[in-house]
């Protein structure tokens, strides 16, 4: 068991999150001992109570309660060469501020129960001066397309004030199993999770005034059709809401081509990998300094393969889409 700590917040942690900061220091300390820490008023920021979503300014002393050693627990594995090289890879985009990656389809962004290789667990791949970058926001496990992370506290904490406050820009596309009717529009509504025949997580579409449910927003337009067994469609979030593009398209009766949990007894297009067909195509991101930095992610393997099978030509113009 360790003393009681006081550290100093360097420069390079200005504007981290409390608990984020202290999980960075101290990885082998469980979120739940963290949060009972705040909770009693053990973990202080210059000597008063604080909440593990403030942020931190670099000079500030913030007190660290006795805390357990850890033990024998296992160092992180030290990534192969194939890791390094697989992560440099994905990279599409880099600057001081942050790094823009295009994930592939089947690869999750954090760890979970059953998944222990992840996006997360190989960020030290792209370290920069020692430091791994960070997580800014998520894609589905089984969403490719545009992820950001953060090269340090400062990127990080504008980057993800940006997302919070919806003022980036985010355009996927997918491919559905039918043809939406209208051609565009707006799909919006309350959705809550839920439970699917099989188990599973799902999220379903409720009535307002329902306990937990959150409002969702979807802009689409459909691209080009493939007669009526499918459609390309670009499609805007408006809010930021688990499976919100998967179960919008599931409400208006077609769901996105090989979505394993928003089906329909429709029966899938044929000569397509049986993958979900949903790609975060693009992403616009509003700088501090005044420019905008816009993100575009190549098209996967599976959804190149449903382009040229359907003789969509990703080329055309699309009229823009208004919020």
């Amino acid at each position: 068991m360790s003393g009681v700590q006081k550290i100093t917040v360097a420069e390079g942690d200005d504007g981290s999150r409390l608990d984020r900061w202290f999980k960075r220091k101290f990885p082998h300390i469980p979120h739940g001992r963290v949060e009972k820490y705040l909770r009693t008023g053990q973990l202080r920021v210059d000597g008063k109570r604080a909440k593990g979503k403030i942020r931190l300014e670099a000079g500030q002393s913030v007190r660290v309660p006795p805390l357990p050693d850890p033990g024998d627990k296992k160092p992180p594995r030290r990534l192969s060469d194939a890791d390094v090289n697989f992560m440099k890879a994905m990279v599409i985009y880099e600057d001081n501020d942050l790094i823009a990656l295009n994930k592939p389809a089947g690869l999750a962004v954090q760890g979970g129960t059953n998944t222990t290789r992840h996006i997360d667990g190989l960020l030290s791949a792209l370290s920069y001066k020692g430091t791994p970058p960070r997580l800014v926001h998520r894609l589905d496990k089984d969403t490719s397309g545009v992820l950001v992370v953060a090269k340090n506290a400062k990127s990080a904490a504008w980057l993800g004030k940006a997302f919070q406050n919806r003022r980036t820009t985010k355009i996927y596309w997918g491919i559905t199993n039918g043809v939406p009717r209208p051609s565009s529009g707006e799909v919006k509504g309350y959705m809550i999770k839920g439970e699917g025949l099989d188990g599973r997580e799902i999220m379903t579409a409720v009535r307002h005034g329902t306990p937990g449910a959150k409002h969702a927003r979807t802009l689409y337009q459909v691209a080009s059709t493939a007669g009526n067994r499918a459609a390309w469609v670009v499609m805007q979030p408006l809010s930021g809401r688990k499976h919100q593009l998967r179960l919008h398209m599931h409400l208006l009766e077609t769901p996105l081509a090989f979505d394993p949990k928003y089906t329909t007894d429709r029966e899938e297009p044929g000569g397509l990998s049986e993958q979900l067909h949903l790609h975060a195509k693009s992403l616009t991101v509003p700088h501090p300094d005044g420019h905008t930095i816009e993100l575009h992610a190549a098209l996967p393997p599976h959804m190149r393969t449903a382009f040229d099978l359907f003789g969509f030509d990703e080329n055309i113009l699309i009229e823009e889409m208004e919020a």
